[in-house]
Order: C-alpha cells, then sequence, then structure tokens
C-alpha cells in the first residue's frame, strides 16, 4: 500500500518528573531528511531516534519536536558542570574584552546555558526511557497518518487510470474513420488535379503517410504504463520515484499522439490526457 509524505502525530505524557510533548510533522522530499528540536536532557538519545525514524520511514521532510516541561517545585540533584561552565566564562571573558565599555553577566543566564546543569537524579534515566516510549507511538500515529492519506492518493490515482482508459478506448474507436478520411482527402485532391497517378505508386504513398500517423503503438504504450501504475499503487515496496517516472513517460506519450493527431477529436482527447497525467503527477509527488 502507497503512503503519503504528507502526515503530523503529536503525543504527550507526564509522571513525577514533569511532561513530555513529541510532535512530528512530515512533507514531501526527494529523500529522507530529519531535523531534531530536543531539550539537553535528551540530546543524547538523537542518533537512536534518527535510526528509529529511519526504519519506518524512506522519503519525506520530518519534523521532530521534542518539548519538556518539569514539575515546578520538584525535588532535583541539579549539580553544575564546572568544565563547561569554564567554557563558557572563558568565552564571555574573550567576548567581553573586545567589546567597548563595562558588561555583566546574568548569573540565572548563565545557568540556562546548555550543559552547565547537570540532572544527577535517577529521573534523568525515567525520562530518557519515557522519551523514547513516547517517540515510538508518536512514529506509529505519524505512520498510520500517512497511510490514511496514501490510500486517499490511491484512489485518486486509481480514478484518474480509469479515466486515461476510456479516453485510450476512444482514440481506438476512431482510427478507422480518421484513416478512411486522409484517404478521402487524397482522392479529393487527386481528382481536383486531374492527374494521371499510378494506382500501384498511389498506394505506396498513402501507406507511407498512414504509418507516420499511425498512434496505435502510442496507445498501446499509454495502456501499458496505466496497467504498470496500478501494479505499483497496489504494491507493498515504496512507489512515488516509479510512479514519478511513469508521469513522464505517459507524458511523452500523450505529446506525441497529440503531435501525430489529423483529427481534431483525437487531438481533445490528447490535450485531455495531458491535464489528467499532470494532475497524477502532482499527487505522486507527495507519494513516498
Amino acid at each position: 500500500m502507497i503512503a503519503s509524505m504528507t502526515g503530523f502525530a503529536r503525543r504527550e505524557i507526564s509522571a513525577s518528573w514533569g511532561a513530555l510533548v513529541c510532535e512530528l510533522r512530515s512533507v514531501n522530499h526527494r529523500f529522507l531528511e530529519a531535523g531534531y528540536r530536543l531539550p539537553e536532557e535528551l540530546r543524547a538519545a538523537e542518533g537512536e531516534l534518527r535510526q528509529r525514524l529511519a526504519k519506518e520511514i524512506k522519503r519525506g521532510k520530518v519534523d521532530c519536536s521534542i518539548s519538556y516541561r518539569r514539575v515546578q517545585g520538584a525535588d532535583s540533584a541539579l549539580e553544575v558542570d564546572t568544565a563547561a561552565l569554564e567554557r563558557l566564562l572563558t568565552g564571555v571573558r574573550d567576548i567581553a574584552r573586545s567589546l567597548p565599555g563595562n558588561h555583566t553577566v546574568n548569573v540565572l543566564d548563565v545557568l540556562r546555558w546548555p550543559g552547565v546543569l547537570r540532572d544527577e537524579t535517577a529521573a534523568g534515566e525515567e525520562l530518557l526511557v519515557a522519551a523514547h516510549a513516547l517517540f515510538g507511538s508518536t512514529l506509529e500515529d505519524l505512520v498510520a497518518a500517512r497511510a490514511r492519506e496514501g490510500q486517499r492518493l490511491r484512489e485518486l490515482l486509481e480514478q484518474r487510470c480509469t479515466a486515461l482508459e476510456s479516453l485510450v478506448a476512444h482514440v481506438r474507436t476512431r482510427l478507422p474513420e480518421v484513416h478512411a478520411r486522409v484517404r478521402a482527402r487524397l482522392d479529393e485532391r487527386l481528382a481536383e488535379l486531374k492527374a494521371n497517378i499510378d494506382q500501384e505508386r498511389l498506394e505506396q504513398e498513402l501507406a507511407l503517410l498512414l504509418q507516420r500517423l499511425d498512434v496505435d503503438e502510442e496507445l498501446d504504450r499509454l495502456a501499458g504504463h496505466v496497467v504498470e501504475i496500478r501494479r505499483v499503487i497496489n504494491g507493498t515496496e515504496p512507489a512515488g520515484r516509479r510512479l514519478d517516472f511513469l508521469m513522464q513517460e505517459l507524458n511523452r506519450e500523450a505529446n506525441t499522439l497529440s503531435s501525430k493527431s489529423q483529427d481534431l477529436e483525437t487531438t481533445r482527447s490528447a490535450v485531455d490526457m495531458k491535464v489528467i497525467i499532470e494532475q497524477m503527477r502532482e499527487q505522486v509527488q507527495n507519494i513516498e
């Protein structure tokens, strides 16, 4: 079943250590590109979260945001990371020396700097476990949302495949009439010229003309591409790239059909085909 690259999921959990909120948002993209906004307490988990995401999602631009809200007044054994503090103060002093005037540093601002304070309580480990569980459940929701949207896209593509098949069949039914009209016009032209034409040579020239105007191959390829689209959208593998290629092939055949056409009705059908193919192409851009 095909999946859309567009989706959104949000989950929240709370415990004695506080509350966590995870949001995942994805849009279409040529490859998988993930961005993470994590609180300092969960920076170490980013690598594992990335691996987990890559197992479930193959394409799309995914933004992951996890926010952490401590319980007000909760007991916590916060310790100052002296090495991180010294690095920060060294940087502050260097900047202060390069700027004119006197500058002061707010102590609270220093403590808020990422990495200066460490949470040495057991809640740190509980928080990490909870974050992994929350991310996993939110990712499941995102995958389900993308699958639902993918099902909707599959139905739309099916409808347009049916419409293309109908247009191809319509053009096929007109081919004998188109060929007969070409021959009739040629005969009329020869009668006007009152020329004494070798009948065998005339038949050869007419056969060559009809061959140049023949669109059977284009119609066969259009029908074949529609069959392949149906196979792909009902398969289990990611379908976006293959469908994008098939859209290019469909458009090429429709253009050739239009350029060969010597019949107004066939030309209109070719234009209708190109409109449908463009609609399909826009939908395919969002398929994983």
